[in-house]
Formats: structure tokens, sequence, C-alpha cells
């Protein structure tokens, strides 16, 4: 039996077990391929290949293998992967061409292209480049792709690139999606293939309009003057155009798309021959779907859907055939499915809950992903399309806990990745033959399975030290039901006035902290010495629907530290809590939220580490932060009742203020601003900055001093 170190979580081989990412079926339906940690590199990662039918598991492609490129990254490139919280190297992406026949692997900034009939592998771009977003055609005879700003495609069969735009660079990019897109609309693609492969869809996008920043990135050894075209809220954004090229022509065609000149282009897609775009307004109270011909440029209006505080984007417009379409809809107050047909949206679903992904669909029925009933377990379940009135679809995963999944072509079989409070995951094959549903008693061996950690399990000699988290429920004052994750301290003597408590925060949109899943490790290593830790979903946080989430609109900072403060009143009533030692910790929306839980509360919270914290949401992005406060033009006092310099005077507790000197996410003038103000009145705090490194903060030796600095100063402080 050990105790678990820092050093040890952030080393190698990873203590998680190598659990599956990314996982999907192989063309011929023989096998599947998955992503998975090397073992002796935990930021690498390699391809893997099971074999249905024998049930062998090879390692396919090592990321190693491929990743040998010495050059830097691009701008592109890094925003690229700060934007999608992509810290890997080695293989972390790779596409199956749609007829079958190849494998292709983004890696480093070069396209490698496996064949499947023979394994050979071979480079398809040109030496000394780097490149991103790639993509097949729908033929998979061809190769699209982004090089400094401008658009590309590869013919396979011949080699021959061609360069489909040539304004790319300075302030413009074509074929890639811009700042806001990637990180608050989670829309990474900027290209789009028509199914018949004749037209290729993409975003021009210029960021002059946006007023130019200096945003400085502090290293160890040199500070870099960064000319930034930072959207700020109530700003400008960039001018983004949608242009179709015509591939046989070269035509390139203008396709307008706005009703207003700031709005958003949250998603774009093909519908048969017309392109299928959302449009969201800037105040983000209206998103239209609209088909555009990009002939003769007739449009459609599909349907509009409307909110009095804003409406949450996804990814499930699914069409069936020419005639009908699946979308969800927020309208209803939950998450529901619904079937267009002929101008009317139907509704399939019904009840508590939320339809989160819709994985499958044919003209009869669709395997979705989503809850019902309980927020804290995902399931995938099946809906049908005829039907007379809307129903709870039907579950098809039976076993408790969080589960993601993949769709067979056929819908026929399903790729199921699970895990739960007591069981690190597994990742199992579903036979859905006959439309049936597995039964509880008959789950499939895994193809990948950590729950059992045996003795050549990375983590077996942590295993009796394992504290396994319960989930509870409490109110807020309103009455809505505030889910939470408590870890208790099972290890060592329990002391005469109880243990402290680290209350670990996140507290923001979009979000849900509190799932019946394998738990972070760092709350063991809270755990080993001696701290409980609470997790809460306030009011505000994502996964619950509009009328939980509504709370938070025109303010931030306030009910959410309400909501954290009638957890701490729970915890005050174990017998195993000391109440006078009661700490908090949070990153980015988490770092703001733990220094306005430590200034508006700090005689309950004796001690608060925010890491990376949002300080005055002026300082943040439009998408994001008009969501929720509108500009601050239009609610001044929403913007200065949100930030945390009108309660600096409230500091009474220890707080630590960890930033990254060259987040390009969260600034580092929200420290900066902060740490003068703290100054300008006597206040007390500490504080550490990391040279070089953005908002995650995410390498190795950052990590291990980050939390060994942040363990050091709660033993100090609690």
């Amino acid at each position: 039996m050990s105790e678990l170190t820092v050093e040890r979580l952030f080393s190698d081989p990873p203590l998680a077990g190598g659990l599956p990412s990314e996982p999907r079926f192989t063309p011929d339906g023989s096998g599947v391929a998955f992503l998975r940690v090397a073992a002796d590199d935990r930021e690498c990662m390699d391809l893997w290949r099971h074999d249905i039918d024998s049930g062998e598991n090879r390692l396919w492609i090592p990321g190693a293998r491929l990743s040998a490129v010495s050059a830097p990254l691009t701008d592109a490139e890094k925003a690229e992967r700060e934007r999608k919280r992509q810290f890997n190297r080695g293989i972390t992406r790779y596409l199956f061409s749609p007829d079958g026949a190849r494998l292709l692997l983004p890696v480093d900034g070069a396209g490698y292209l496996l064949d499947l009939r023979d394994d050979t592998l071979a480079n398809i771009t040109p030496a000394e480049t780097r490149q991103t977003d790639f993509q097949f055609d729908p033929a998979g005879a061809r190769i699209s792709y982004v090089r400094a700003g401008d658009l590309y495609l590869t013919t396979l069969a011949t080699g021959i690139e061609t360069r489909l735009t040539d304004d790319g660079g300075g302030s413009v990019s074509n074929g890639i999606a811009e700042f806001i897109a990637q990180e608050e609309m989670h829309r990474f693609e900027g290209h789009w293939w028509s199914p018949d492969g004749r037209f290729l869809a993409y975003t021009r996008v210029d960021e002059a309009p946006i007023a130019e920043s200096q945003r400085y990135e502090i290293d160890a050894d040199r500070i870099q003057v960064i000319n930034q075209h930072y959207p700020y809220a109530g700003a400008t954004n960039a001018d983004v155009a949608l242009r179709v090229r015509d591939l046989a022509s070269g035509q390139v065609t203008d396709i307008h798309w706005r009703l207003a000149d700031d709005d958003y282009l949250a998603r774009v897609g093909w519908w048969g021959e017309r392109l299928v775009i959302q449009r969201q307004s800037r105040d983000q109270q209206q998103l239209t779907l609209v088909a555009i011909d990009p002939g003769d440029q007739s449009r459609e209006i599909l349907l509009t859907e409307t909110s009095k505080t804003w409406i949450n984007l996804h990814d499930n417009f699914r069409g069936i055939d020419a005639e009908r379409f699946l979308w969800t809809s927020e309208r209803s107050g939950h998450g529901q499915l619904y079937l267009w047909q002929q101008g009317e949206l139907r509704p399939l679903t019904a009840g508590e809950g939320r339809v989160n992904r819709i994985l499958w669909a044919d003209d009869a029925s669709t395997l979705i992903l989503g809850w019902f009933g309980n927020p804290t377990e995902q399931h995938v379940y099946r809906a049908r399309l005829q039907v007379e009135t809307p129903a709870l679809p039907e579950r098809i995963t039976t076993s408790a806990g969080w589960h993601e999944a993949v769709a067979s072509s056929d819908g026929a079989r399903l790729l199921d990745r699970s895990t739960a409070l007591s069981a690190p995951g597994a990742l199992r094959l579903l036979s859905l033959a006959n439309g049936s549903v597995p039964a509880p008693d008959a789950c499939p061996a895994a193809i990948i399975a950590a729950e059992m950690i045996g003795p050549a399990h990375p983590y077996f000699s942590y295993r009796d030290r394992h504290a396994t988290p319960e989930l509870g429920i409490i109110r807020a004052d309103d009455g809505q039901l505030l889910h939470y994750r408590l870890t208790r301290p099972v290890n060592g003597p329990r002391p005469a006035r109880g243990h402290p408590v680290i209350v670990y925060v996140y507290g923001g949109p979009g979000v849900q902290r509190v799932r019946n899943e394998w738990p972070p490790l760092l709350l063991q290593l809270f755990n080993h010495r001696g701290y409980g830790v609470l997790e809460l979903d306030n009011r505000g946080t994502g996964n619950r629907g509009p009328g939980f989430e509504a709370p938070v609109y025109r303010r931030l900072g306030d009910v959410e530290v309400k909501d954290q403060l009638r957890g701490v009143e729970m915890l005050c009533n174990l017998d195993w809590v000391d109440p006078t030692r009661i700490g908090v910790f949070g990153h980015s929306y988490g770092g703001y939220m733990a220094i306005m839980c430590l200034l508006q509360a700090s005689a309950v919270f004796r001690a608060a580490v925010a890491v990376a914290p949002v300080t005055d949401w002026r300082l943040y992005d439009t998408h994001y932060t008009e969501r929720y406060l509108s500009t601050p033009a239009e609610n001044p006092d929403g913007y200065a009742a949100s930030s945390v310099f009108p309660y600096v005077g409230g500091l009474r507790g220890k707080l630590l203020l960890i930033h990254g000197m060259a987040d390009d996410n969260v600034l580092f003038t929200h420290s900066t601003r902060l740490y003068r103000a703290l100054q300008a009145g006597n206040l007390p705090f500490e504080m550490m900055a990391y040279p070089g490194a953005k908002h995650a903060l995410q390498e190795r030796d950052v990590s291990i001093h980050r939390v060994n600095l942040i363990l050091d100063f709660f033993g100090r402080s609690l």
C-alpha cells in the first residue's frame, strides 16, 4: 500500500491504465480502432486495433513512429491545440476514408496515409510544411487541408496538390474556424465537402475589424509582444464570409448568410444539394436554421429558436432523407428530440432530461446519447420516429455510470465507453441485433477494461487507499436540486476537531462536474493528506436545462456562490468535518469562483486557490461573456457586480493566485489587475506565475510544481 505523490501522478506509466479514446469501427466492420496513451510516455498517443473475431488487441501504429518532426508549431496549430484542450503528441486524430481503403493520420502538421490493403504508410504533404484541418472528400479520392491561412487539396491518385485560395496570411485565413468559433461555439471546422464532392464550402475570416491589442507572452528568457485581434466583450468580431467553390469549374460564390452585420455563423453543413447553416444573433437569443442553394442562393428558413436568455448551440442536425431531419431543442424547458417534416417540428421524446447527441439514425429510429431522470448519469437510448405522442426513449445501456458511445454505420452495434464512481472504465462492444436491447446480465467482455485493478495495473499499489466518492442532493434557495460529489477521508486517524475540506469548484455555464464517473485522481492526492473534497454543480452549470441555467443571466458570481455556500452548510452538519477549516480551489471559471467565494464569504472559507481566474468580464471575449451578461454598454451594472473588484475589501482569509504568463484565453492581465488592487488595499496574498505557460498549464513540470504548491498552501492555511 503506497501513498500517492504528485510526481507519480504525472509520471509514466499513466495511472489511469490507458482507457481508449476516440474509438470507432473499421470500415469493413471487422475491427475497432482506438487511441491509447503510450505506456512509456503519458504525453504520446498510439493507435491500436481490436480484431472482433479473435478478440485480440494490437498496437497498430506507435505515435512515436510519426511524431519526430522538430519544426515548431505554427500559431494556427498552437491555437487549435489550446482550443481543443489537446496537449498530447503522437496520433491525436485519425480519419478513415469513406471508401474504407485508407487511413489518414495528421501528426505534427504532416499528413500520413496508411493504405489498409497493404499497410503501406506514406507522407502525402510537402516536406518542411505544416498543415491543419485535414478532411477526406466523400469519395476518399482527395484530401483538403489548411496551410498558412490558405486552403489546399491533394488528389491521391496523382499526388498533385492544388491551392484553392491565395489571400491567406496576416489577418485573413481560409478554411479554418476563427478563435470565437473554436473557443466559445465549439465549431472546429472551417470547410465542408458537399455529399457529391463537387463543391467545397469554406469560411474566409478577416480579423482586421477587431481592434488590435497587445498581449505579452512572458517566457523564462524573453518577452514577446503579440499583436492580437482579441474580441473583447462589447467590441467588434471578425468578419466571417462563407464561400462555395465549384471544384470542376473553379467558380467561387459568396453565400449571403447574415440577417444582421453582427450575426454569428454558428454551424455549417450540407443537406443534399443545399447548405444548412445555423445563424445566431449577436445577443444569442435567436437561432435560425436556414437551407441555402449555392447555385441561385434561394433560401428556406427551416425553423427559428428564441429565448429570453440565450440559446445553447449543438451539433444535432441530422438529415434523414430529402424531406426530413432530426433536431434537438430546449423550447419545452428540456433538451428534447424533434422530427422536422414539411415545415412541422414534431417532438419525439418527453420527460425530464436532455438529448445531448444523435449517434445514428435511419428512417424508423435513432440512437441518442443523454439522460432522463438522473443528470449524473449518461446513457444510450433508442427513440422511434413514428410515434403518435412523445415518450421516454428506450434505454440501451444498462450499467450505472457515465456512457459515451459510437454506433456502427448500420446501427446494429455500439462501442460503449463507460465509467462509474467505483470503476475506472471499460470499452465494450454491444450488439443491437434485430433492434433488441442487451440484457443486464449479458454484458459482453470488454475490449479494454480498467475496472479490475489487478497486480499489473499501474494504480494497483494505491488501490487499498483509494476513496470512492458518494453522490448526493441538496436544494437551492429556489427549490432546484443541486447535485454534489463528496470524497471523504478514509485514511489515517480522524483529528479530534474533524477533517478540513476543500471545495473543488468550477461552477461556470456549460460545464458539469458532478457525474457518476471515475473522478480525477487529484482528489486522491487531497484525500491521502487528510482532506475531504466537495464538488457541487451550482445553478448555471450545464447539462440541466434552461431553468437551471437562467439564474445567472445578467449577473455572474452571485447565485453560484450562494449555492456553494449551501454545500458548505451541508458539510458543516457532518460529524467528520471541521467547519473552521474549509478551503476552495478552482481553475478558469473555477478560479473566478474561488476568488468570489473567498471575498464574499471570508467567514466561511479560510483559504482559496485561484488558477487562471477571470477577474473582470470586460476583459473576456464577446460570444461567451455576452451570452450571459449582454454587452458592457447595455448591462454596465451587471458587469460591475460580476467583477471581483467590488469585493476585494472583503478579503480575510488566505489567497493564492496562479496564472500562466502566456495565457491567450484568460489573459494574464486578469491576475495582474487583481495583484494591483490587493496591493493598493494593503491586503496580503500569495502568487505564482509560470513563464511560457498558457491557460491549461498542462506541461509536466508545471503541473508537478503547481500541485505541490497548492498542497503546501492548503497545508499551511487549513
